[in-house]
């Protein structure tokens, strides 16, 4: 139960997801405790719709996640998703006060957060003390996407999904939320998969790195050796910009 003699703490296990087509077909892939792994990859690949059955927000139609060694299917969901959380590419708020938004978890869990727990996880993604008591509508993107973090890093999860969290924003805030994931992760050791379809990205991260297209598995290995290899002619396409999705292909 080791990957480069880490202990694994979660376990993907050929997983299938079929929709209209098949979304995922057969992923498999481990995250050790501490680790970032990248998931790279064309608009289509499947990349946001495997995080979703991470957390169960989609239902397998086959294949099994383990967490820790338990299917993740045998958790209460709440508490699933209180360990693995989940960035979404446009920060999910509510229209209320900052933190309002960072205490929604610890809320459903039966705790109540102070103004000064608050103020300290908001001093992790960035933001000053004086944001609790600002209405979410009022920040910039940027802002807003750190108080998503804010309120998932509430929770105390194990896992960390982040899907496209800079897709969004403007060249110099994309560089301020990656230091800050950068951060967060040296500081919690907490495990993290990071979704994103920009190379500069991935490299910039420097981490394993899954590239998924059209739902399979194209190549799993440190971007920048993967960059360097041509023996897969698909990943040296998509490396080239000359990949087209099935989702680009309306198929």
């Amino acid at each position: 139960m080791f990957i480069g003699g880490c202990l694994k703490m979660l376990t993907v296990a050929n997983i299938s997801l079929v929709k209209e087509k098949h979304i995922l077909k057969n992923v498999s892939f481990e995250l050790a405790r501490g680790e970032i792994l990248v998931l790279l990859g064309p608009s289509g690949a499947g990349k946001t719709s495997l995080l979703r059955c991470l957390n169960r927000l989609d239902s397998l139609d086959s294949g099994n996640v383990f967490l820790d060694g338990t299917d993740t299917r045998a958790f209460p969901i709440t508490e699933l998703r209180r360990r693995i959380g989940l960035i979404f590419q446009a920060p999910a708020l509510i229209p209320d006060t900052v933190k309002k938004n960072v205490c929604v978890g610890p809320r459903l869990a039966g705790k109540n957060i102070s103004d000064e727990v608050c103020q300290s996880l908001l001093s992790r993604v960035g933001l000053e003390s004086e944001y609790c008591g600002r209405n979410v509508e009022t920040l910039s993107l940027g802002e807003r996407q750190r108080v998503a973090l804010a309120q998932v890093l509430a929770n105390e999860p194990d896992i960390l999904l982040l899907d496209e969290p800079t897709s969004a924003l403007d060249p110099t805030a994309i560089l301020v939320v990656e230091t800050l994931i950068q951060s967060l992760h040296n500081k919690l050791n907490t495990a993290m998969v990071l979704v994103t379809h920009n190379l500069e990205q991935a490299k910039r991260f420097n981490a394993r790195t899954l590239v998924l297209a059209d739902g399979e598995v194209l190549a799993e290995g440190n971007i920048r050796k993967l960059m360097e290899s041509n023996a897969n002619p698909k990943l040296i396409q998509f490396f080239e910009g000359r990949m087209e999705s099935n989702e680009l292909k309306g198929s």
